[in-house]
């Protein structure tokens, strides 16, 4: 579209100097001329490259989950195939699951125990309170033996001797009945140490077969979301660990994004929900519409890391290094009865955003977008 201006233009000087000749033409209209298309041709890529920005670094991200598992064992079976679309929930890879079954299996029959001694619990608390009551009704009745034998002492009828063996049958009495009610206390602090509904030995073997059958439940490695595994070199027999340092292997989420990069001066009109076209090298000849999600006011230049040391100020003959650029998420929109566009991971290209100003100059951006899909189309290379 420029080379179409700038030829108009000299078009129209020709028509004016040569043709009609209307103006002389000599070196005064020639350098007037080739000045007058130089500040055309200038101010046109300068507005455009304003209410327009385009950008030559646009690239495809997804999401990359590495699957590590969360318990250790020898793979039994790797169930899915390298760059396979699944859905999420599919089964990537199971593990031996044994051991994990023979714990389960311990803590069932553990809590079958620890349940069967809860109830018991009511038991001894009812007979414990049967002791403290019997125990009770033997010191009334040593007390009452006591009293009347200090009474026959004192009138001469008693002797001193069964006073001093009653008394001493009290205190064996006063020792039952203290130890009966411990007995009773402690079986009912065991009944209200309470976990929820459960008594607290059995909340604890509860919680345990809970752990336990998560384990189990992890050797059965599904798929994080919607998406492919790649990298899978895992085999049945490997043995897996829970260490993040190698992973069983890599995992491509389904949801992407797009990202384009600008230099810090291009974007002071750009705007969440501006339309925007790309044009990726794996595409050649499409074009993929967009709208502008967000702009990352944001880069790596502009971050102090965290540390005890103050910042060293740049060197004073230094020369300072080149501004990062701002990243500009796109999201792309689908045209009207056309399907979603598959775009490879890491697909790069170049795009362009269209602000609300000055909107016919948009045509000239609209023609370099198209015109760089086309030449996607080369393969410049020699070997």
């Amino acid at each position: 579209m420029l080379e179409i201006i700038l030829g108009g233009y000299a078009f129209l000087v020709w028509l004016i100097f040569i043709k009609l000749k209307w103006l002389p033409w000599n070196i005064q209209t020639q350098v007037g001329a080739a000045t007058g298309a130089l500040a055309l041709a200038a101010s046109i890529i300068f507005t455009i490259n304003v209410v327009t920005p385009s950008s030559n670094d646009v690239r495809a991200i997804n999401y990359v989950s590495e699957i590590v598992p969360r318990v250790s064992g020898t793979v039994t079976r790797v169930a899915v195939e390298g760059n396979t679309p699944v859905k999420k929930g599919e089964v990537l890879l199971e593990i031996d699951d044994t051991p994990y079954r023979l714990r389960v299996r311990e803590l069932k029959a553990k809590l079958a125990d620890a349940t069967a001694s809860a109830k018991t619990l009511w038991q001894d608390l009812d007979s414990a309170k049967s002791g403290a009551i019997a125990a009770q009704a033997q010191l009334d009745l040593m007390k009452k033996r006591l009293s009347e034998a200090q009474a026959l002492a004192r009138t001469g009828a008693g002797n001193q001797y069964d006073v001093e063996n009653f008394r001493a049958e009290v205190k064996k009495a006063e020792s039952s009945l203290a130890t009966a009610q411990s007995s009773q206390a402690k079986a009912q602090i065991r009944l209200e140490a309470k976990v929820g509904p459960d008594l607290a030995s059995v909340a604890q073997i509860k919680a345990q077969l809970d752990a336990a059958q998560y384990d189990l439940d992890s050797t059965i490695i599904r798929a994080p979301s919607d998406g492919y595994a790649v990298n899978v070199a895992v085999r049945p027999g490997n043995y897996l660990v829970s260490m993040p340092f190698r992973p069983a292997l890599s995992f491509v989420e389904q949801e992407q994004r797009i990202l384009a990069f600008f230099d810090q001066n291009e974007l002071r009109y750009v705007q969440p929900g501006d339309k925007a076209e790309i044009a990726f090298k794996t595409l050649p000849g499409k074009l993929v519409y967009a709208k502008v999600e967000s702009i990352v006011w944001a880069n790596g230049q502009g971050q102090l890391l965290q540390s005890g040391q103050v910042p060293n100020a740049p060197p004073e003959m230094a020369p300072p290094p080149l501004a990062q650029k701002y990243a500009v998420r796109l999201l792309p929109v689908r045209q009207d009865g056309g399907g979603p566009i598959f775009i490879p991971m890491g697909a790069r290209g170049g795009g362009a955003v269209y602000t609300d100003k000055l909107a016919p100059l948009h045509l000239l951006r609209m023609v370099m977008i198209r015109a760089q899909s086309l030449l996607n189309y080369l393969v410049l290379k020699l070997h």
